[in-house]
């Protein structure tokens, strides 16, 4: 029992935590101003919204994880664009002694969820400045999302 024991006290400890966090890019276009203001709004906007996650390998410890959203607000009656919005929000992980198995889900349901609530908060302020209600995200269940993505590349392996 003891040697069980000791095996475990020197196998080395996973260590994951975000280092730093930052915007790579923001875009906020207001296509329509002034006249988007003075124009009442008879209905609820249109809302496109596009969330891709990217990650890569900065050295053996490190990696950079970013969320890239897209969103077009646009009016339902004539179509008019209210704004556009683009991010690339990224946070740099610390990752040691990750498991090779756990590491694609670290990536891509651990960092996100770290970073999203950041990534909302910004897109939420940049709507604001820009003279609108504030845009607030859904939250999103990257675990359900990484699950997906998984079932699908097994079924496309299988076919």
């Amino acid at each position: 029992m003891a040697e069980n024991t000791d095996t475990q006290q020197s196998a080395p400890r996973p260590e994951f935590r975000m280092q730093k966090m930052f915007i790579k890019d923001l875009s906020f276009e207001n296509p329509n101003a002034p006249e988007v203001y003075v124009t009442p709004q008879k209905s609820e906007p249109k809302v496109e919204l596009n969330l891709n996650l990217n990650h890569k390998k900065i050295d053996d410890d490190h990696y950079e994880v970013a969320l890239q959203v897209y969103s077009k607000v646009s009016s339902k009656e004539d179509d008019k664009a209210l704004f556009i919005l683009e991010i690339e929000h990224a946070g740099i992980f610390l990752m040691k002694n990750i498991p090779a198995e756990h590491v694609e889900m670290v990536l891509g349901v651990d960092c996100p969820t770290l970073l999203f609530p950041f990534t909302r908060q910004i897109v939420s302020q940049v709507t604001v400045d820009g003279g609108f209600s504030p845009f607030l995200m859904e939250p999103v269940n990257f675990m359900a999302l990484f699950q997906s993505a998984k079932a699908k590349r097994e079924a496309e392996k299988g076919n």
